[in-house]
C-alpha cells in the first residue's frame, strides 16, 4: 500500500484548521464574564471555586490541542523535507495503514510498543 501524500497533507492541514477552530472557542470561552450567581449559601467562595477548576480544564484541553497542533506541523514539515513516514526512533518506514489513520505518527507501531512498555515500568 503507498502513500499518497498529497491526501495525507490535505487531512493534515484540515485537522489543523479544525484544532485551531477549536483552540479560539476555547479562548472565548475563557474571557471572564461580569455574571455573578446569586444566592449561594459560600458566596464568592463558591463561584471562585467554579472559576478555577473551569480554567484548569480549559489550560488542560489547550495544552492537549497545542501538543496535536506540534505533532501536525512536525509531520507537514517532514513532507515538505521528504522525511515523512520515517520512524524517530528507528529510522525504518512507518506502516502506511498506521499513517492512514494517524498522519502525524512519529514512530512505528514497535518502536511505540517499546515506549509504552517503558513508561509502564517507570
Amino acid at each position: 500500500m503507498a502513500l499518497d501524500i498529497a491526501k495525507i497533507r490535505t487531512k493534515l492541514e484540515s485537522e489543523k484548521k479544525r484544532l485551531l477552530g477549536e483552540l479560539d472557542q476555547l479562548s472565548e470561552a475563557g474571557r471572564p464574564s461580569e455574571e455573578r450567581r446569586e444566592g449561594s449559601p459560600f458566596g464568592k467562595r463558591e463561584e471562585e471555586a467554579t472559576e478555577s477548576l473551569e480554567l484548569e480544564r480549559r489550560l488542560a484541553l489547550e495544552q492537549g490541542i497545542k501538543a496535536q497542533l506540534a505533532d501536525i506541523d512536525a509531520a507537514l514539515a517532514k513532507i515538505q523535507d521528504g522525511t515523512y513516514g520515517k520512524c524517530e526512533i528507528c529510522g525504518k518506514p512507518i506502516e502506511p495503514a498506521r499513517l492512514e489513520v494517524l498522519p502525524q505518527a512519529r514512530r512505528c507501531m514497535n518502536c511505540k510498543a517499546l515506549q509504552a512498555r517503558n513508561a509502564k515500568t517507570r
